[in-house]
């Protein structure tokens, strides 16, 4: 598939960019659902060339959204920072089975001493729960206090540790890493993000830990927050205190769903997945010659198996001791630097870093990452299952697998697509296979276990991407 797509380059534009555009317009506009006036957008690069870019709806209540609006994106910022991380190896001022103590020497406090950054990566240093540190929500906005804290805290291993290979780090990732490479390059993480990774990549005003004052105002909000400048304080707090819920689907959404060209291969997944048809009561073909009918919770448990989710350590690695919620969307944690959870930035943004990464670490005739580094960035270092997260996560060094069932599957383990997800449901990954990168950002208040626009936006790219370069 590589050296095919790498023979047509020229003419990807030509075969895909106006209908494929057009398509995942569509799809994007009637993933709106119910939930207007919230909006998002959609970025695809494949071969280094933009193919695709859609949006729609409100980023905010004056401001409509564009493949270049910034929005919180969560942890699919995570990425962001592997992604300098790896900038960092390549120019060799990092390695990844060096201790993170050889950098940061106060890290080595309570049996951290020979934790590598790999491990880290990788999120088998068991160094995932945010409540071993004594730290409620405004702590968590102070950069200087919680670097002291991660450099203090124990090692903790998750509830039943031995039926796991790895412990989504969450939160504490972040500061581990940013206090790391603010260590090996003396400048703060803000600097040597820009440096480094986003001034070479040309995306330097799009991609941020910690937004500046200038740009705090074209940040994307909930739309709960549209006309929210005056509001009390305290009924702001009250209005943010509470999980997004799933809403009952409509029978517009479900025929939404019929008409989306993964729903067929979801259909048969569900089919196939006899815990799922069993939970469910789903009626499977072999019963009434008919395929289920499938609804956003269905289709959400065929990547996510919430029977798995184990509740201790999700808690342990999301919520802090003090359990005192923090509002990620209001403007002092915007500010904040919270790398491994508020990483702000465009779609375009995203998409970007991660076309750079389908190239294998090449961007416009420059090397951001070496071929050895990429060789190992790409690679997986873990194929069992997570603590935290209840799906096979296939952990790569800061990132996981491409959640696709539809597409076809990468022989090469390091030419498989990987990229992260956030909390709300972005999300931004990379296809060296095809040369593939895409990034989906929004802001509908919902998680990535009660949305299924990531799958569904996910599954039609690679799809119609396939569609247009048939395997020869």
């Amino acid at each position: 598939m590589t050296g095919y797509l790498k023979e047509n380059n020229q003419n990807v534009d030509r075969q895909i960019n106006t209908e494929f555009q057009q398509r995942l317009q569509q799809l994007l506009t009637d993933l709106q659902l119910e939930d207007g006036p919230a909006g998002g957008a959609l970025v695809v690069y494949q071969a280094g060339k933009c193919v695709a870019k859609a949006s729609t709806g409100m980023a905010r209540s004056d401001m409509l959204w564009q493949p270049d609006t910034l929005a919180i994106n969560f942890s699919t910022g995570k990425g962001v920072l592997a992604t300098l991380v790896h900038v960092l190896v390549s120019k060799q001022l990092l390695n990844y089975d060096a201790p993170i103590a050889s950098y940061w020497p106060a890290f080595a406090a309570n049996g951290k001493k020979s934790i590598t950054l790999r491990s880290v990566l990788s999120h088998q240093a068991n160094l995932f729960s945010i409540q071993s540190i004594d730290a409620d929500s405004e702590t968590m906005l102070d950069w200087a206090v919680m670097l002291e804290k991660v450099a203090a805290m124990p090692v903790t291993s998750p509830t039943n540790a031995d039926a796991y290979d790895s412990a989504y780090s969450a939160l504490i990732y972040g500061w581990v890493l940013g206090g790391m490479i603010e260590a090996v390059t003396n400048m703060s993480l803000a600097k040597a993000l820009r440096h480094y990774l986003t001034e070479p990549l040309g995306i330097a005003d799009s991609c941020y830990f910690g937004v500046p004052d200038d740009k705090v105002e074209q940040v994307a909000t909930l739309v709960q927050d549209f006309d929210a400048s005056g509001e009390d304080a305290l009924l702001r707090h009250k209005r943010h205190n509470r999980k997004p819920v799933l809403k009952p689907d409509s029978q517009s959404t479900l025929q939404t769903y019929q008409n989306l060209p993964s729903y067929l291969c979801w259909q048969q997944q569900a089919v196939n997945n006899k815990k799922a048809v069993d939970n469910e009561n789903v009626v499977s073909s072999d019963e009434h010659n008919e395929l289920p009918k499938l609804d956003t919770a269905r289709i959400t448990r065929l990547y996510f198996d919430t029977s798995q989710l184990n509740l201790r350590n999700y808690k342990a690695a999301l919520i802090p001791a003090s359990k005192q919620p923090i509002d990620y969307h209001k403007r002092e944690t915007i500010q904040a630097v919270i790398p491994a959870a508020n990483g702000v930035a465009s779609a375009d943004a995203l998409a970007t870093i991660y076309a750079m990464l389908a190239n294998g670490g090449e961007w416009q005739g420059k090397t951001l990452i070496d071929h050895n580094t990429f060789q190992q960035l790409s690679t997986p270092q873990v194929t069992g299952l997570d603590a935290v997260m209840p799906a096979p996560m296939q952990w790569r060094l800061g990132y996981h697998r491409v959640f696709s069932l539809c597409a076809s599957e990468v022989i090469e383990p390091q030419l498989a697509g990987f990229g992260h997800m956030g909390y709300n449901g972005s999300v931004a990954w990379c296809d060296p296979s095809r040369q593939l990168s895409f990034a989906f950002i929004h802001n509908f208040d919902t998680t990535m276990l009660n949305d299924i626009r990531q799958f569904a936006l996910t599954e039609a790219v690679l799809l119609l991407i396939d569609e247009a370069h048939p395997a020869s």
